[in-house]
């Protein structure tokens, strides 16, 4: 790619993002989207933040783990404990609950990771598992069974919560799409189609799924320390298995590998779910229904390992217009 081709893309992209973040914003703001639905599309992004942590690991890194909402869940009490005990502000609190996860992860990957398939997921299980019960202990600073409240609310400003958890969402997915181009993604994505391949070649196998899942950890972390001020209450459930499966068929839904197919499959279904609310219990039958139709009719997802990319769409149609260009003359 050349130099003026690059300078485009980027300035493609930036244009793209900002009109992402700041439109819906302004149509919140002016009550032309009204709160409700600004909380559902929000509560969306930080499902999408989700879908991509499980993505790193499933569909990159090529692992399978079922305890990334234990990860959130030491994203949302760390970022409570921060602000209201030790009055750290809040963005402070945020990036600190991303960080305590990504710890969490190393502590948990050290010993783990030279497992893989079912045996790394069911320890992924078992930490989950594990997390719930020390926080329904840990009454003093969990709350225990009963939650604890987060008094500083993003919902209270449904703008700024959108603000708030799109622009990190997008600031995620640049900061992934780049790394993910970078000399350290490639080596991830050789471990993920041979390890035996990759470490004959000198990649070093357990430190790149290393890398992978502390980074997923502290994804896990941010969609965490982004839920406990936008719902205002959190409870040791957050970490439970069954949160896991949810971010797991979003990006099964999308891609995997695809983030921004997890990303579409996480505000397809949020969105869905809340539409059929009327149906009461039975909404909750749609999610196995679409799981099994997707399974036998497009088994890869709904962008398999390909990525929306605004660039090549915008080079397509001026390629088209080109082409009905020269037609014409």
């Amino acid at each position: 790619m050349n130099v003026d081709k690059r300078i485009k893309s980027f300035l493609l992209l930036t244009v793209v993002s900002a009109l992402v973040i700041i439109v819906p914003a302004i149509l919140i703001n002016r009550s032309i989207i009204d709160g409700y639905v600004a909380q559902i599309i929000t509560l969306a992004g930080i499902n999408a933040i989700m879908a991509i942590s499980v993505n790193i690991i499933c569909g990159i890194t090529g692992q399978l783990s079922l305890g990334q909402a234990g990860f959130m869940a030491v994203g949302a009490y760390t970022t409570i404990w921060l602000t209201q005990v030790a009055h750290l502000p809040l963005p402070l609190s945020i990036a600190a609950g991303g960080l305590m996860a990504a710890f969490m992860g190393f502590l948990i990957g050290f010993p783990t990771l030279k497992l893989s398939g079912d045996y790394l997921a069911i320890v992924t299980l078992g930490f989950g598992e594990i997390l719930r019960v020390v926080f329904v202990n840990l009454k003093s600073v969990t709350g225990g069974p009963n939650g604890k409240q987060f008094t500083t609310l993003l919902a209270a400003r449904a703008d700024y919560a959108w603000l708030t958890v799109i622009g990190v969402l997008v600031l995620l997915v640049v900061l992934l799409q780049n790394f993910l181009r970078s000399t350290y993604g490639r080596a991830i994505f050789s471990v993920r189609e041979d390890e035996i391949a990759a470490n004959s070649s000198g990649i070093s196998v357990f430190r790149y799924k290393m890398t992978g899942f502390v980074i997923a950890a502290f994804v896990a972390g941010i969609g965490g320390a982004l839920y406990a001020p936008f719902i205002g209450f959190v409870k040791p459930d957050l970490s439970s298995f069954n949160r896991s499966v949810d971010y797991l068929i979003y990006v099964v839904l999308g891609g995997m590998g695809s983030i921004t197919g997890s990303i579409l499959a996480a505000f397809i279904l949020t969105y869905l779910q809340e539409f059929l609310r009327f149906l009461q219990e039975y909404r909750l039958l749609f999610y196995p229904l679409i799981l099994i139709l997707v399974m036998l009719f497009r088994p890869q997802g709904l962008l398999g390992m390909k990525e929306l990319s605004f660039v090549r769409l915008f080079d397509r149609l001026g390629a088209l217009r080109r082409t009905s260009d020269g037609k014409k003359k």
